[in-house]
């Protein structure tokens, strides 16, 4: 597969020949679903808490006596049928992460990569340098290169004019080469690579 090089002018610059094996006839697709439930379960904290009956506040006295007060017997305040008393089997910190393998976390990055290749919506260009931050010139160049939609910028490495002028343009995401992951590469319309970029992803992907 080939795909079109272009300049920051829109204008077709060559062609690059896509060099990691793709993923063909439905292989991979249960390496992607693992891969993106084992992403999003990374990404939540785990540090929902409740306290259980020694751990509230109160005092170790008993609320009233035993007998004769015409009550159902109590012997603590901090029990958890009272208000601010402890609760019973409530959450507590947990790492949610999930484990997969290197194999998986590869055949998925392939699998993801390969569907958005045969879609049409990955673009090469040759460099992505500006001149100044400003974002009036990224969203020119945007508009230039004909992406709509939710973009993903993939460079190889980080660019402070880069960050700077699309950081207030709430469609468009930033990454590097050596970060994507495969949920990275499902969410957005549309994924804009450098050469050098593409190059880096794709040893990546050989070498896996």
């Amino acid at each position: 597969m080939k795909i079109a090089i272009k300049n920051i002018d829109g204008k077709k610059q060559g062609e690059l020949e896509v060099k990691f094996p793709l993923v063909e006839n439905g292989k991979g697709t249960q390496a992607v679903h693992d891969a993106v439930v084992a992403y999003q379960a990374a990404q939540r904290s785990g540090t929902a808490n409740t306290k259980n009956v020694g751990e509230v506040s109160g005092t170790n006295k008993k609320p009233w006596r035993q007998k004769g007060t015409g009550r159902a017997r109590a012997g603590s305040f901090q029990s958890p049928l009272w208000v601010g008393g402890g609760v019973v089997f409530g959450p507590r910190p947990r790492d949610f992460s999930k484990k997969i393998s290197r194999k998986t976390r590869a055949l998925a990055l392939r699998k993801a990569l390969t569907e958005r290749l045969k879609a049409g919506d990955v673009v090469v260009v040759d460099d992505l340098k500006l001149a100044s931050p400003k974002t009036r010139d990224f969203v020119g160049l945007m508009s230039t290169l004909d992406l709509k939609g939710k973009t993903l910028i993939i460079s190889s490495e980080t660019d402070k004019n880069l960050t700077l002028a699309s950081r207030n343009v709430p469609s468009v995401a930033l990454t590097t080469s050596d970060s994507l992951n495969t949920y990275d590469i499902l969410r957005p319309d549309k994924l804009l690579f450098t050469k050098s970029a593409f190059e880096k992803v794709e040893a990546r992907l050989t070498k896996e």
